[in-house]
């Protein structure tokens, strides 16, 4: 693992010291990555979306601020401040942001044989 995939260790951080807000866009930092996953926080001005697409892994969307709408395999999803979704892997999901928003999104890969 190179030091640029993960955050100092033995420090507390605040998610907005962390990454802040890109002008009318997305703006993400990797904050630890392993052969067994990695965890990303990501921000969206209001209306900025990812488009549909699909994973090889898993994913837990926890919404840190604002609301997002996922749309996972075809069905709609609102996700307020506080709450987590799993997006399962091969299943195409797409997210929008209702309102600025902050999310960590854990990708869970799972362990070769």
């Amino acid at each position: 693992m190179a030091a640029e995939d993960s955050i100092p260790p033995a420090a507390a951080h605040t998610w907005a010291d962390l990454l802040g807000y890109a002008a009318h866009g997305i703006a993400s930092r990797v904050l630890h990555k392993t052969g067994g996953g990695n965890a990303t926080l990501f921000t969206f001005e209001n209306g900025q979306a990812l488009s549909e697409h699909v994973s090889p892994f898993d994913a837990l969307v926890v919404i840190l601020e604002g609301a997002m709408t996922l749309t996972i395999g075809g069905q709609t999803v609102h996700a307020p401040t506080g709450t987590v979704t799993r997006m399962p892997a091969g299943v195409p999901h797409a997210l929008d942001a209702e309102d600025r928003a902050r999310m960590l999104l854990i990708m869970l890969r799972e362990p070769k044989a």
